[in-house]
């Protein structure tokens, strides 16, 4: 079946309209892929020896250590990984068995870079582990058994894909526990430690991930054999929903309809409300720096990225699908008779809301300093003023549609990589770091956030000329992104 199935994935990418993109976003990804096995196998490498430098037992506690390993591999795969319906439903209308379609798809999760990484990693470590002299056997069957468990948790992540609460409850305990053995009032490392071990201590223990294994295989086999139907589960849902007047945006005058529309599709919609959730996320993301979680990112170039990503979560995330998010009814609004202006200023100063709650949320930043909290408010203002703009500016060129009711990349639906909106993406880090690392570098720390504030504001002042520019260009691109969102792959 491989001989019929292989040539018609690569016919359906060769022919896709944004073929040349989508080449040169696949060799980005081929080398970033390269980079990543690369750095798996430099700490399967290691590992072992760092631990050692550092007065530490490293067989123990890597095994100590795994439990957070494999809820960081869970955590990814839920948000990242794509499920194997990617291609399935122009498949459907073909003289192909059900069962070959469900084990050629579930057989590609299999190969997946989130499962090669771990080879790359677990296999190195092995064999540092058996130059050391521990027993070949016991290695070996431990190795191959936390392989096991990853791909457990590859079937899982598909079957549980469409339940998030269990995914949320499960991160939510390992994150409180975490919390809990940080501060020293609980350790579950203890037991997870001993857990692991086991396997190396009862090499026939194996059995228990493979049967594992095998159970989460059947099941995702016969779930995913009972849902490929075009009315069953490949179809749309249609859910009842309450309608809101959100009268307080009224305010905003004729822009009000737009920002309606859009609170409207965040709270209803799985891909939106992703959103939200990220930007909370990237809320955190500054304590890898400013709490030195991770030394290697306690310097200024950093402090000013974790700044950026603090403050501007939810414009970035949000306005990088601009106007991708409106793609099932574009066309029907490029009919109305609507100002483009007010169309695209709806959606600025929805991202200007979003920008100015995560630099309030952000205030707890504070513990670590003032310099670090003016600094993201500094930030703050910056994606305001300029970033805003930026954002806006390359969503004019991405022409992919957006699937509201998916978190991931399914059922067809792919972002587009586009090169002009990559390069208007740079400045958007790059000139904040300059700013600050100048001023800082010959003249102190508060001219540096000085700089960056009056640079955000004086973004402010230019606004209608600024507008004038992006307007003109998203009615230029207007006709090849309708063209665009009608492409299915």
């Amino acid at each position: 079946m491989l001989k019929y199935l292989v040539p018609l994935e690569w016919k359906a990418f060769s022919r896709a309209a944004s073929f040349k993109f989508n080449l040169f976003a696949k060799i980005l990804f081929l080398l970033g892929a390269l980079y990543l096995l690369g750095v798996f196998m430099a700490f399967g490498v290691l590992s072992y020896f760092l631990l050692e430098e550092n007065g530490l037992p490293p067989f123990e506690t890597i095994n100590k250590y795994l439990i957070y390993y494999f809820a960081a591999d869970l955590s990814l795969r839920f948000f990242f990984q794509k499920l194997p319906t990617a291609n399935i439903r122009p498949l459907l209308i073909l003289n192909i068995k059900r069962s070959c379609l469900v084990k050629y798809f579930l057989g590609k999760t299999m190969v997946a870079v989130f499962n090669t990484v771990h080879l790359f990693f677990f296999i190195p470590l092995c064999g540092i582990l058996i130059y050391e002299g521990m027993p070949v056997l016991q290695v070996v069957f431990w190795g191959m058994s936390l392989l096991l468990w990853i791909y457990c948790f590859n079937f899982l992540n598909l079957l549980l894909n469409n339940r998030p609460v269990f995914f949320y409850l499960t991160v939510g305990i390992i994150a409180v526990v975490g919390v809990l053995q940080y501060f020293g009032a609980y350790d579950l490392t203890v037991f997870t430690a001993a857990f692991f071990k086991s396997f190396y201590d009862y090499p026939f223990l194996v059995v228990v991930p493979l049967g594992l294994l095998v159970l989460l295989y059947k099941w995702a086999f016969a779930f995913y054999s009972k849902n490929l139907y075009l009315d069953a589960g490949l179809a749309t849902i249609q859910e009842e929903v309450e309608s809101e007047d959100f009268s307080w945006l009224d305010r905003f005058g004729t822009i009000s309809t737009f920002l309606k529309n859009d609170l409207r599709m965040i709270k209803r919609n799985k891909r939106p409300r992703t959103t939200i959730v990220m930007s909370l996320v990237f809320l955190l993301f500054g304590l890898l720096s400013f709490g030195d979680l991770v030394p290697m990112y306690n310097n200024e170039v950093m402090h000013v990225t974790f700044g950026i990503i603090i403050s501007g979560g939810f414009l970035l995330n949000f306005g990088q699908f601009v106007p991708s998010w409106d793609s099932a009814y574009y066309p029907l609004m490029m009919c109305q008779n609507i100002k483009y202006r007010d169309y695209l200023m709806a959606k600025w100063w929805l991202m200007v809301l979003g920008t100015l709650v995560l630099m309030i949320l952000s205030s707890f930043y504070l513990y670590f300093g003032w310099e670090v909290y003016a600094l993201i408010l500094a930030t703050g203002v910056f994606n305001i003023g300029v970033n805003s703009y930026l954002v806006l500016w390359g969503g004019a060129y991405i022409k992919t549609p957006v699937d509201l009711g998916k978190n991931k990349n399914v059922l067809g639906e792919k972002q587009a990589f586009n090169l002009k909106a990559l390069l208007i993406s740079l400045p958007k880090i790059v000139i904040p770091i300059l700013i600050y690392i100048t001023f800082k570098t010959f003249w102190n720390l508060e001219a540096a956030l000085v700089a960056l504030t009056v640079v955000g504001a004086s973004g402010l002042i230019f606004r209608n000329k600024v507008f004038d520019i992006i307007e003109r260009l998203y009615k230029s691109e207007k006709y090849e992104a309708l063209m665009g969102y009608k492409q299915k792959n």
